[in-house]
């Protein structure tokens, strides 16, 4: 059997010293104890084509091959429109539209981005089970990333957990914010313990947002926001907390007249490719409700 060949299902590392078990390679290049194990239990792991032991001895120039078997996903597939910003073997990436929930829920069984995605992937052959890498509530918009494989999705997971991707938002809030750009660095938890509220408590977990002013309204404000860690409902809570709720966010804030859900969208994701290790970098331009509401902003404008 030759070298394999880097596809949807193969993923390809080139021995870079002597002497390194194929074990050791694999967790040098990231791979976790689970996805590991998973790969041995399969026999899905090579060496210059032949399946091996964990414990052979390599090197350099050698190539270890891990195969990624199809899987069976049973999502119920529905034709719901997808804005595709990016595809390749690893990644789906999506421009969420506002107001769709991401995974099927008690209250939302179908309906969803996965129900989607699944139709998407029947009608492309795509035979992966639907991982989302990061998630979005039901009334944000934009960037929302799947993983196409095991690999990808533990890849990508790994950064998401060492705070390495950038995630900027924008934002249009109450009031006029008067600092140029702050940090808010406040633990967040459940208002109550069956509550889908959060707060901002000293028995939370912590919670780290950076904004700067990109635009100033007479009673509203335009922010760019980036968080450094993952809270649920972290932006949400954090400008709520200083007295500068999100305009439409009905959970921290009231009904607007401007926008019929939450005006925060997700408008950069940036990371490393998980196959290539490269720079990856992508960007969901405004959805059409948000401009609208920032030309009628405009209009009133008075600073």
């Amino acid at each position: 059997m030759g070298i394999l060949k880097e596809s949807e299902n193969v993923v390809l590392f080139e021995v870079k010293t002597d002497g390194m078990t194929v074990e050791e390679v694999l967790f040098e290049n990231n791979i976790s104890g689970r996805l590991f194990r998973k790969l041995k239990r399969e026999k899905s792991i090579f060496l210059n084509g032949a399946n091996v032991k964990r414990t052979k001895k390599t090197k350099k120039g050698d190539i270890i091959s891990i195969v990624l078997e199809d899987e069976i996903d049973n999502t119920i597939p529905q034709n719901i429109p997808l804005d595709i910003i990016y595809e390749d073997y690893d990644l789906l990436v999506l421009n969420k539209a506002a107001n769709i929930v991401v995974h099927p829920t008690k209250s939302h069984v179908d309906g969803t981005i996965s129900n989607g995605v699944s139709y998407y992937y029947r009608n492309k052959n795509i035979k992966k089970k639907i991982r989302f890498i990061n998630r979005l509530d039901m009334d944000t918009s934009g960037v929302l990333i799947l993983a196409k494989n095991s690999f990808s999705h533990q890849q990508m997971a790994l950064q998401f957990q060492e705070n390495t991707v950038i995630k900027k938002y924008l934002a249009i809030v109450e009031g006029v914010v008067l600092k140029d750009e702050d940090i808010i660095d406040l633990p967040i938890g459940r208002e109550e313990e069956k509550s889908i509220k959060k707060v901002v408590t000293k028995d939370g977990k912590r919670a780290i947002t950076k904004y700067n002013v990109i635009k100033r309204f007479k009673d509203s404000t335009l922010l760019e926001v980036q968080i450094y860690t993952g809270r649920s409902h972290q932006i949400r809570v954090h400008l709520n907390h200083i007295g500068h709720p999100i305009i439409g966010d009905t959970l921290y804030n009231k009904p607007s007249d401007l926008i019929n859900r939450q005006a925060l969208h997700a408008s950069q994701l940036v990371a490393k490719h998980p196959r290539t290790n490269e720079k990856i970098e992508f960007n969901a331009p405004l959805p059409l409700d948000i401009k609208n509401m920032m030309k009628s902003l405009k209009d009133s404008e008075t600073i």
